[in-house]
């Protein structure tokens, strides 16, 4: 019989909305054409459910905009999970609780059994497992159901998972706590089993859900069935033939499809399609894209459909006027030509939504917005990581346990909540100059001693810098050890470090760390983990971190009040929420939109749909609906990217879908249509492109070749900056006239440099105790010093080895060769530096030779070299280091070896094998070289000559530290060198 209350219904009262219609309106205007000539307080009997807390701020704006009325009583659906249901059951346990015990659960579990699971993964198991809990309590399944499970392909993985799923059954049992999830169950069973002995007198109404979780569809069917109840479906296919909604009864084949949770609420009420009514007759925007768009959704087996009801269309024009394709050739353009559109759509007066689950591509609009000083207001926020308190949390806690080196403490002082307390100026000076002296120093791990001699070195200058050094060692000494110990312990120790620093020395607080919307959300997340900790017990420290990682990543910073009311951002969800006049549906490609499922660690699809949990194509079912409730309105956009960082894409589903049915449509106007979408799209592409077009070409630099004044000119090299002179002059005029120096490494690494000058000392050293190299422990005695030189000099244990490894593969070799050197000179002088003048220029030529042997016959100079020596051809031409050192060796450039003939000169390589290559001596005795070495430095002194850039490297794909400098890649090797005079 007919509902006094909802007379135009059935025995279920379930109305529907179409696609395209905004629906908030819509249901205000049904809301007030029921109940407004009634009487101003029957509205306020009315309960309204709600899916979302935006939606239910969203319904209230539409009645606050009149006329005025008494408001109905407008709650969340799951707001049931709180209502009080009597001293048997108690609230339901915090989410964050639950993760907690589970993650203590899944550690102990995995310590047990380390094949399990890696150590790095508890955290991400704990949360998965968390999630399958509340999914088994909203649809009913208990851990009994699994074990029941046909598992017979797959007992292997099944029993590695039952081992997890064993650890929360008793949180099944009656006596435990509930969660939120299984609360919620339990309300709305427990309002349905109230309500059959007494049903609700006043109206109550469920709007916008679509009843895709167990709990949520009991309580559709529940109140559709109730007297003065009624259920208002969101986005229903009007014009789906009831053929196509009978092909949605197999959730295994329909479950991705847009409508297929409308008709599981059909078949659960007894009703067919055709009994749905209009909750109100607000019309669809364009009824005509509606059939357009239901027909491209067919399901799979049907679309042969196609072609039978295609033509009944009629034109398509109308139907695709108000749509936009652009398919852009990468997501930055995509972001690029959105933006744009946006910005025009406030120069007209309307409302834009850009509606994609691609975040990276709303931080990309978000970006391109900013040229304009555009704020959107963005629904999803910011992850608590990504907001500046979030990010100094973060470098704290990564420093927790561990030695921080130079970039890690350099990262803290420098975020700009650091020091927030007062005089910011002063700490950001002096970060600056520990950060040179750090670079300069290379201390790998800077501890309390190395900052404070730093403090030291200039404290008459900065009398501050003392108790400045004071502050950050006493911080660093707040850095606990990686030792084992309880959730708050650890919890405590973060804040105290990170309190510290954001507050500066001598300073009460924890300066502006909590302050703001983001600082905030912080301190509010901290204090519920440390609400909770107890449940966690205890954990290593690197787990701890990963589980604060894990936290903070749920929590999501919004500032409403900043956002322009005209430019919004949504989520698929809340697109469902706020009409606008325009909307974009962005990134439609497959993996984004819809996104694909999330990878299963407990159960194959085939498991899920025998236990009666939700499929994986549930996801892409919902996306489906969000779809084609979004592309149904006035005037929409759709986007997407031809292809990605790497790859080509695929468009998505719904969209290849769409133009294909257009494009195979010619008679009734499609292809034109379809061409005029992309043609709107296109313009607007070129638009943008225009927009990131220079309006001057810049002409690319020259190719570099200055002439600074001669008194500028450097009147002092050392024998390898010669080598430089010669193969790119520009990297001496930068180095030497513009003094400028490539900054050293923040982080010391194990590059050549550190090599050669590591091993340099090892051999120096060996050959200092004067050991024969034919001795029987020789070789014993290499190692020895190699293991202690090392030790001292490289602080990466890892990198260590292999050296120490490298040595022990060519110590044999190096023995016997240095046995044969050592018969023809003795070592006498190691790393002794030397100067030669060539007066007549007033040039200095400078060297540090590696060694050099004193014999009866004269000097023999040896260089040692990590990487491979250079061959005779390239000492005549380019490397001329030991050339030049011998040179200066008979002109008693090195003074305390005095001048002495040069009997030979070899660089001793300690790659691979091992390999000695002579200096070619007897091609160019050291007379000759000195006299080219006159003529070259001469040549340097002419006016006209400039130091041009690259002029004779030895590979093209050998990198300056002055490219950048020179413009390098604005111009090629082909480009001539024009010298030009610099002041």
């Amino acid at each position: 019989m007919p509902s006094e209350t909802f007379p135009d219904a059935g025995a279920a009262h379930l109305y529907a909305l179409p696609c395209g219609v905004d629906f908030a309106e819509g249901l205000v205007a049904g809301l007030r054409a029921r109940f407004g000539a009634q009487g101003p307080e029957a509205m306020a009997r009315v309960t309204v459910y709600l899916g979302t807390n935006r939606m239910r701020r969203r319904v209230r704006e539409v009645f606050d905009a009149g006329p005025a009325t008494l408001l109905p009583r407008l709650r969340l659906i799951t707001e049931l999970a709180l209502d009080p249901l009597g001293p048997d059951l108690p609230l339901p346990v915090a989410p964050l609780r639950r993760r907690l015990e589970l993650t203590q659960l899944v550690s102990r579990l995995v310590e047990a059994q380390p094949d399990l699971a890696p150590r790095a993964a508890v955290y991400d198991l704990a949360d998965s497992l968390a999630g399958l809990m509340d999914e088994m309590q909203g649809e009913g399944v208990s851990p009994d159901d699994l074990s029941a499970l046909d598992v017979s392909d797959l007992s292997g993985h099944w029993a590695r998972s039952l081992q997890f799923l064993h650890i929360v059954t008793h949180w099944f049992g009656p006596d435990a706590a509930p969660d939120l999830e299984a609360r919620q169950r339990i309300s709305v069973e427990r309002l349905i089993e109230g309500w059959e002995t007494t049903p609700p007198t006043d109206p109550v109404i469920v709007a916008g859900s679509t009843g895709s979780r167990g709990a949520t569809a009991l309580l559709l069917q529940a109140v559709a069935r109730q007297d003065k109840g009624a259920v208002v479906l969101p986005g229903v296919d009007m014009d789906q033939p009831q053929e196509v909604w009978e092909r949605l009864d197999e959730a295994l084949a329909a479950e991705d499809h847009p409508q297929f949770r409308f008709r599981r609420i059909l078949r659960m009420l007894d009703m067919e399609a055709e009994e749905l009514r209009l909750w109100h007759d607000t019309p669809a925007p364009s009824p005509a894209r509606n059939r357009l768009v239901s027909l491209s959704l067919r399901p799979a087996p049907v679309t042969d459909q196609w072609r039978e009801e295609g033509p009944g269309l009629g034109d398509l024009g109308p139907a695709t006027e108000g749509m936009t394709l652009l398919e852009a050739p990468s997501p930055r353009m995509e972001a690029e030509t959105i933006a744009l559109r946006m910005r025009a759509a406030v120069d007209e007066g309307k409302t834009v939504a850009l509606v994609t689950p691609d975040r990276m591509l709303t931080r990309q609009v978000s970006a391109a917005l900013d040229r304009w000083n555009l704020v959107a207001d963005d629904s999803a926020g910011v992850p608590l990581p990504l907001t500046p308190p979030g990010r100094f949390l973060r470098l704290a806690g990564e420093v927790m346990g561990e030695r921080p080196g130079p970039a890690a403490i350099l990262s803290l002082l420098k975020h700009p909540l650091c020091h927030s307390g007062r005089e910011r100026g002063p700490h950001l000076l002096r970060t600056r100059e520990l950060e040179l002296w750090l670079r300069r120093e290379g201390a790998a791990y800077p501890d309390d001693a190395v900052l404070r001699r730093w403090a030291e070195k200039a404290g008459t200058r900065d009398p501050g810098r003392m108790g400045w050094s004071d502050w950050v060692c006493e911080a660093l000494d707040l850095v606990p050890n990686g030792t084992e110990k309880p959730l708050s312990e650890h919890l405590a120790c973060h804040l105290k470090l990170a309190e510290c620093l954001a507050a500066g020395p001598g300073i009460q607080g924890a300066g502006g760390l909590w302050d703001e919307a983001a600082g905030r959300a912080a301190r509010q997340a901290c204090d519920g983990l440390a609400e909770h900790a107890e449940a966690a017990g205890a954990m290593p420290l690197r787990d701890y971190r990963s589980l604060f990682l894990g936290v903070m990543r749920r929590v999501e910073v919004r500032n409403p009040d900043i956002g322009h009311p005209q430019v919004l951002i949504r989520g698929t969800l809340e697109a469902r929420v706020q009409g606008a006049d325009l909307t974009i549906l962005a990134s439609m490609n497959e993996g984004s939109w819809p996104e694909a499922p999330p990878a299963d660690p407990w159960l194959n699809r085939r498991m899920r749909a025998q236990a009666g949990l939700l499929l994986p194509e549930r996801r892409i079912g919902l996306s489906a609906h969000d779809y084609q409730q979004a592309v149904a309105v006035r005037e929409v956009w759709i986007t997407r990217s031809t292809r990605s960082a790497d790859s080509e894409t695929v468009p998505s589903r719904w969209i290849n879908r769409l133009t294909n049915l257009l494009d195979g449509l010619p008679e009734q106007g499609g292809r034109q249509a379809l061409a005029a979408m992309r043609a709107r799209g296109a313009d607007w592409l070129a638009r943008a492109t225009a927009l990131s077009v220079p309006e001057a070409r810049v002409p690319p630099a020259r190719r570099p070749s200055p002439r600074p004044p001669l008194a500028a000119r450097p009147d002092r090299l050392s024998v390898t900056a010669i080598r430089t002179l010669i193969r790119d002059p520009y990297a001496i005029y930068a180095r030497h006239v513009l003094r400028l120096r490539c900054l050293d490494p923040l982080t010391p690494s194990p590059d050549a440099a550190l090599r050669g000058t590591v091993l340099h000392k090892v051999f120096e050293e060996f050959l200092k105790e004067g050991l024969a190299p034919s001795d029987p422990i020789a070789k014993a005695r290499l190692l020895a010093v190699t293991e202690r030189v090392l030790e001292a000099e490289c602080p990466w244990p890892t990198v260590r080895r292999l050296w120490i490894a490298r040595i022990a593969r060519i110590s044999d070799w190096f023995l016997t060769t240095e046995a044969a050197r050592q018969k023809l000179a003795t070592p006498r002088h190691f790393e002794i530096d030397g100067a030669a003048t060539i007066e007549d220029l007033n040039f200095t030529l400078t060297a540090q030779a590696d060694r050099i042997d004193v014999g009866d016959d004269g000097f023999r100079i040896y260089d040692y070299k990590t990487g491979s020596p250079p061959t005779g051809p390239q000492q005549k031409n380019f490397e001329k280091q030991l050339l030049l050192e011998a040179a200066m060796a008979e002109r008693g450039g090195f003074e305390k070896a005095g001048p002495g003939r040069v009997a030979g000169a070899a660089y001793i390589g300690l790659a691979g094998s091992g390999r000695v290559v002579e200096a070619p001596l007897d091609e160019i005795p050291p007379d000759m070289v000195w006299a080219q070495l006159r003529e070259l430095i001469a040549r340097w002194q002419e006016r006209d000559r400039g130091y041009s850039a690259r002029m004779a490297l030895m590979s093209d794909k050998d990198r300056s530290d002055y490219d950048h400098l020179s413009r390098f890649g604005e111009w090629d090797f082909s480009a001539k060198a024009e010298g030009e005079a610099v002041g």
